[in-house]
């Protein structure tokens, strides 16, 4: 009895493995469709925890109606299953989202996050099942009862926690979301598969035969669809895909050569390189003229040192080392994949640029370097890191700047809505004396720059004069000089304490998607 009740025990450590290795692989599932937007989150958890409900209380009916170790192995093997063919029956749902983002078509793009949701039901209210089935089956006395349940809920618990690490930190990265799933599912079928052998020695019952095509169907469906790219590109051609522990990683040639770094569901472009320029048409070329709103004359001689936090592939890293010859760029990226993505396919292997994996604001903490400019390329919305937003993450960054030394960020907006931007000039202005906007053209982003001297808009005009000999550091800062733009601090303030990003991004997309998008 005691060897039969330890079996039990370990089918509710799988099953709690499961449960939350599950949902964490369900967010990387969808991760490269819709991203990883706390409303994504928040979601997913939601759903999981209103399908364990349903899934304890029908476990709960179900173990007192038919308390056999037969039915709880059962019931193990299809959750089992189901975990197994979810990302295949999710992909052609999924693959909805990509025009849905593209043409911006709400209800397509719901329509899909809604459906691939509904699939994890099955999946997840049968493993709720599972402990309180356990737990009927473990409690031979009535006495006993609260320590039974009380170990069981310890043991799927110990479980659960094994399983939010696993696949997030190793399988994921080593053999991708769906692979992950397969592995899951093949697990548990092979718990499901011993205790049926274990109800077949003690009956003359065979249940176990009716359950073996399980687990062919899913190393088939593996098979087939191994070597199946993700996601299709909307534009251009996929040329290598990876995922990470951060990120879903893409890289997208054009027709024109050029390369693309797209993360998660690809909504905003990371990096671009173009073999035979440095110009882009995106917000990178803004960073490079931060340094001249400095009083003039200001040469591009006195930038001596830059840190990059955002690094991504070194789209900024090589804009400076163009035009500021090999000046030390330290550039810091939290993912180390998408460093090595940047080396393999984005020629960032720059013998000035030290590429460092690691936390933005941790890094700055540690560093001693004093930099003539700090861009910070690691906000989109709506993914901003709430603790690089700060009044305390700047006062940081201000420690490590030059006497003449600025900080350059790129803070998106919702088409005429500058409330962030807003915002995080009012959050700069309490440790900076002055900020200034520079609108990016036929885009969502604006970049706004905080000067350790006090300075006026009117020094980038000024300093014009001095930078013809670089033309595209010229065309670049005459540019920025047309699209500069006077904006007025917000009400609010970003804090360590209180830093409300969230409810401000979250607030702009819902109001962008009300407005149609234009």
């Amino acid at each position: 009895m005691e060897r039969n009740r330890g079996f039990l025990y370990l089918t509710a450590f799988a099953g709690g493995l499961v449960v939350l290795g599950t949902e964490l692989a369900a967010a990387s599932l969808m991760r490269p469709h819709f991203g990883t937007a706390n409303l994504v989150w928040a979601t997913i958890i939601g759903l999981m925890l209103l399908y364990l409900t349903a899934g304890y209380f029908i476990g709960g009916r179900w173990a007192d109606r038919s308390p056999e170790p037969a039915t709880l192995y059962q019931i193990v093997a299809w959750a089992a299953f189901a975990v197994g063919i979810v990302p295949f029956v999710a992909q052609p749902v999924l693959s909805l989202a990509a025009p849905g983002f593209a043409h911006f078509r709400v209800a397509l793009l719901g329509g899909s996050f809604v459906a691939v949701l509904i699939l994890f039901s099955i999946p997840i209210t049968l493993l709720g099942c599972i402990s309180p089935f356990v737990i009927r089956l473990s409690v031979k006395e009535v006495e006993s009862t609260g320590q039974t349940a009380g170990a069981v809920y310890a043991i799927s618990t110990v479980g659960s926690f094994l399983g939010a690490f696993l696949p997030d930190l190793l399988l994921i990265p080593l053999i991708g979301t769906r692979n992950t799933f397969v592995l899951m599912s093949l697990g548990l079928l092979v718990v499901s598969f011993i205790g049926l052998l274990q109800v077949s020695s003690r009956t003359r019952r065979q249940p176990l035969y009716r359950y073996l095509w399980m687990p062919i169907v899913i190393v088939l469906l593996a098979l087939l669809l191994r070597g199946q790219p993700v996601k299709a590109a909307t534009n251009g051609k996929v040329v290598y895909e990876t995922e990470s522990s951060y990120n879903y990683i893409q890289v997208v040639e054009q027709s024109d050569g050029c390369r693309h770094l797209l993360l998660n569901e690809g909504g905003g472009i990371h990096s671009v390189y173009c073999p035979d320029r440095v110009e882009t048409p995106g917000p990178w070329d803004y960073f490079l003229v931060a340094p001249y709103f400095n009083s003039p004359p200001y040469r591009p001689n006195r930038v001596e040192r830059v840190a990059l936090i955002g690094l991504a592939a070194g789209t900024m890293a090589r804009q400076y080392t163009a035009v500021h010859g090999a000046i030390p760029i330290d550039g810091v990226e939290i993912d180390p994949d998408i460093i090595r993505v940047g080396q393999d396919y984005f020629a960032m292997n720059l013998p000035n640029l030290n590429a460092i994996a690691a936390d933005g604001r941790a890094y700055l903490a540690r560093t001693e370097h004093r930099y003539t400019v700090i861009g910070v390329d690691a906000y989109r919305l709506p993914y901003i890191p709430p603790h690089l937003t700060t009044v305390e993450f700047f006062h940081q960054a201000r420690e490590r700047l030059t006497p003449d030394g600025v900080v350059a960020i790129n803070v998106g907006r919702a088409g005429d809505d500058y409330r962030l931007v807003r915002a995080m000039v009012a959050t700069l202005l309490r440790v900076f004396p002055s900020v200034h906007v520079i609108d990016v053209p036929n885009s969502f982003n604006a970049v706004v720059v905080a000067t350790v001297q006090p300075s006026d808009a009117a020094n980038l005009a000024q300093n014009l004069s001095g930078l013809t000999a670089d033309p595209f550091l010229h065309t670049t800062a005459l540019r920025a000089v047309q699209n500069l733009r006077a904006t007025t601090p917000g009400d609010v303030v970003f804090t360590d304490d209180r830093a409300s990003i969230e409810l401000m991004t979250n607030a702009l997309l819902f109001d962008f998607i009300r407005g149609g998008g234009e």
